[in-house]
């Protein structure tokens, strides 16, 4: 159940910060972000990873081992890794529509989830 709870955490919590960091950037795209300066970007972005770290901090703590969760920092960052890069594929595609999904992003995923198998894997 932890685990569970932890990854939806982690899937809001890189909504946000997906937002944060790129929403910024689709000025031309909605009203309120056009013709903004750079200190408004920065203090937009800094108010949505408020909400980005109102979920990330309880997530990481929710799925330690040491506070009865069932990840090392090793694998809550993997996790992490793996969640970003999912969300991001999502909005850049299907959302802000900037980018196709290339052969290679794929392969670059690919390596990725190599990566979470190896984490997780016990030797």
């Amino acid at each position: 159940m932890k685990a569970l709870l932890t990854i939806g955490l982690l899937v809001i919590s890189n909504i946000f910060m997906t937002l944060a960091w790129y929403l910024h950037l689709q000025g031309k795209k909605y009203d309120f972000l056009q013709n903004k300066g750079i200190v408004f970007a920065i203090l937009f972005s800094w108010g949505l990873a408020f909400f980005e770290y109102l979920f990330q901090v309880p997530a990481n703590r929710t799925g330690f081992i040491e506070h009865g969760g069932p990840f090392n920092m090793f694998q809550l960052k993997i996790i992490q890794e793996a969640i970003t890069l999912s969300v991001f594929i999502i909005f850049a595609v299907y959302v802000f529509k900037t980018d196709k999904l290339q052969w290679n992003y794929l392969v670059g995923f690919g390596f990725l989830l190599l990566a979470v198998f190896f984490i997780f894997k016990k030797w």
